[in-house]
């Protein structure tokens, strides 16, 4: 159902999936026999002989299911897309008593053909770029997790505000913390390749693209924090690298 509301915004899920093995694979279903007169195009035929993938194609996607009810799936992204409701409520909409509704199980069907395109890609052995991007941003992803684990130490990482607008409260502040980090982190990292260019050291461009403010090796969560309004307009000293532990912890 989830790949279903993202591919009707045209988005792409693309999670991992830690049973690869045992996912489902499916294929579109043509009425068989074809009605008289009928006649499929290449394109039409591909989709009732799928070649070497005949094995695993063995389940089928009701398209009829997607076409009845095709209209209220796009008021449904309309929705969406003019923020008039949460894509959570919706997912708890589109089931009643653990069973989908028709609109829920429309959903189902076209989520099935954007996870079937989803688990081909990632078992191309031909063209690995998808696989590599899809990775790359998970990995942005789980850096900023980290990054937001270690600020919110206190209470064992937990929110336990009772209410709803305590809890939005404790999740602002942990996001402008966080921000505040990735702020600080690059302008340093910005200064350091600049410093490096200036000495006539090689930065190139394609090895910056890969820095990542969301390290935190360097920050300390632990202490007094003093805020003040007017920040300090200069950085401080960089670390020289050839000093030693401890000589120079300026950054």
């Amino acid at each position: 159902m989830v790949f279903g509301v993202f591919a009707i915004l045209n988005y792409r899920f693309a999670p991992r999936f830690a049973d690869l093995p045992d996912q489902r694979y499916w294929r579109a279903a043509l009425p068989d026999p074809l009605p008289p007169g009928v006649e499929l195009s290449s394109e039409q035929q591909a989709i009732r002989d799928y070649g070497s993938l005949e094995p695993i194609a063995r389940n089928t996607i009701s398209l009829a299911k997607i076409t009845t009810q095709w209209p209220d799936m796009l008021r449904v992204a309309g929705s969406l897309v003019t923020n008039q409701v949460r894509a959570y409520d919706l997912l708890r909409m589109f089931g009643r008593d653990g069973h989908p509704t028709p609109l829920g199980q429309a959903f189902i069907e076209y989520g099935r053909i954007a996870k079937t395109l989803h688990l081909l890609a990632l078992v191309d052995p031909i063209d690995g770029t998808y696989q590599r991007r899809m990775n790359r941003q998970l990995t942005v992803q789980e850096s900023r997790h980290r990054l937001g684990r270690k600020i919110c130490h206190g209470n064992r990482g937990q929110i336990r505000q009772a209410y709803r607008e305590g809890q939005e409260d404790q999740l602002a502040a942990l996001g402008l913390v966080l921000n505040a980090v990735v702020l600080w982190d690059t302008r340093y990292l910005d200064a350091i390749v600049e410093q490096l260019r200036g000495s006539g050291q090689p930065a190139r461009d394609e090895d910056v693209a890969r820095l990542s403010p969301l390290g935190h090796a360097h920050v300390n969560c632990l202490g007094r924090y003093a805020f003040t309004t007017q920040p300090r307009a200069e950085l401080r000293p960089l670390r020289d690298p050839n000093a030693r532990d401890g000589e120079d912890d300026e950054f």
